[in-house]
């Protein structure tokens, strides 16, 4: 990402503060607040232990009349009962009254340790203090971006332009998560702006669509969170996208989408190298994101790509075991494009190349074909190390 203030859609401005909520002294609290009603919608985790900010968030999405976000690190305000619930209200009503609008058109996303209430004092005053900081510059967005994150070993942005129909489009993405990574949505946060025209009715299919491509296609550990939210703000003012143009503006938000999905599971604490995984054949996409899931999610599976073993038992067992139909007579495999199964058998091929190849790259393609049908998805997945197992051994204590 640049530092051109051309670089980020018109309509948002951003603020990133500290108040007191992280022991490391690190910013904790960001707010975006747009210069007028935008259209947002948000896809959440489908976790029955839920946060009070995704219940209070989900009931005010999709909507036409959001003017802020503000969301704080450190204390992911779940399992908090009732107290939970009205300290997010708290939240929305203090931002509502320093931006000028209803405390229902602001919403709220918390991230960090559960089960501990917030320290609505110290809230409040960086509230006030990230309202008379907010900004439409470059430099206002890394702070926000900053602000949301935990765990994370570095900041996770995207900036991009496009142009549909001769009109030019921005988006701007923030995300935070290294850790209780497994969303299935629709502890992992993400916000999209984009300055194109949506209409409520297409808003929320939109980005259940993206998020279905990238964000529910990731995973560090298997573990979704409480908190897990992606929300979509569009602050267009022309005509909303429709027919192709639509068509072509999901096809560009998929890839930003898949863009910031990616920079989570490169994050994935302790993870050394990520696991690009493609199935084909399959019987439909669900059989293959099914397979491609649990391949991911396998602890042996991500131990061999830890340390270089292309230990192809561990992959083509996992596939076997998945709620999908495979066919092991046409189940094939290769790793960084070095085919090592076929047709259900091991071919030859040179282990301590294929090995040495594995742990010089970041990123370990695995591609898995298990028949003939049509069906394929890709997914991506972090290794398994034992810095993965310190940190969180010791992450509340």
């Amino acid at each position: 990402m640049d530092n051109s203030e051309n670089n980020l859609p018109t309509g948002f401005r951003f603020a990133g503060v500290t108040c007191g909520l992280k022991a490391s002294g690190k910013s904790d609290l960001a707010l975006i607040v747009t210069d007028h009603p935008v259209t947002a919608a948000g896809v959440y985790t489908k976790n029955q232990i839920v946060a009070a900010p995704v219940m209070l968030s989900r009931s005010r999405t999709p909507s036409s009349t959001i003017r802020a976000v503000v969301t704080n690190s450190g204390n992911a305000n779940a399992c908090t009962g009732d107290q939970g619930m009205t300290d997010a209200q708290t939240m929305c009503r203090e931002v509502a009254e320093r931006v000028g609008c209803h405390p229902e058109d602001v919403l709220v996303m918390s991230t960090g340790v559960i089960g501990r209430p917030l320290p609505m004092d110290k809230l409040i005053v960086g509230i006030e203090q990230a309202a008379k900081e907010i900004a439409g510059d470059t430099p206002a967005f890394v702070r926000a971006a900053e602000a949301i994150r935990t765990t994370d070993a570095a900041r996770k942005t995207v900036t991009r332009e496009i142009e549909i129909g001769g009109k030019k489009i921005k988006f701007a993405a923030m995300a935070k998560g290294a850790g209780m990574i497994a969303p299935n949505m629709a502890t992992m946060l993400a916000v999209m702006m984009t300055d194109a025209t949506l209409s409520a009715d297409s808003i929320k299919a939109v980005l259940t669509e993206s998020a279905d491509r990238s964000f529910n296609r990731v995973s560090v550990d298997g573990h979704t969170s409480t908190n897990d939210t992606f929300l979509l703000l569009a602050s267009g003012q022309g005509e909303p996208l429709a027919g192709d143009e639509l068509a072509q503006f999901q096809s560009h938000i998929n890839e930003v989408s898949i863009a910031l999905a990616k920079q989570l599971v490169e994050d994935g604490e302790g993870a050394v190298h990520t696991m690009a995984i493609r199935i084909r054949g399959a019987a439909d996409v669900a059989a293959a994101e099914t397979i491609a899931k649990t391949v991911a999610a396998s602890p042996l599976v991500k131990t061999a790509i830890t340390g270089g073993d292309p230990n192809w038992g561990r992959i083509v067992s996992a596939a076997g075991y998945a709620d999908a139909k495979i066919d092991p007579t046409k189940t094939s495999l290769k790793i960084c494009e070095t085919e090592i199964y076929r047709g259900g058998t091991p071919v030859p091929f040179d282990a301590k190349t294929l090995s040495q190849k594995m742990l010089a790259q970041k990123e370990v393609p695995i591609e898995l074909v298990v028949g003939e049908g049509p069906g394929e998805a890709e997914y991506w997945s972090s290794d398994l190390t034992c810095d993965y197992v310190r940190f969180n051994s010791e992450y509340t204590t």
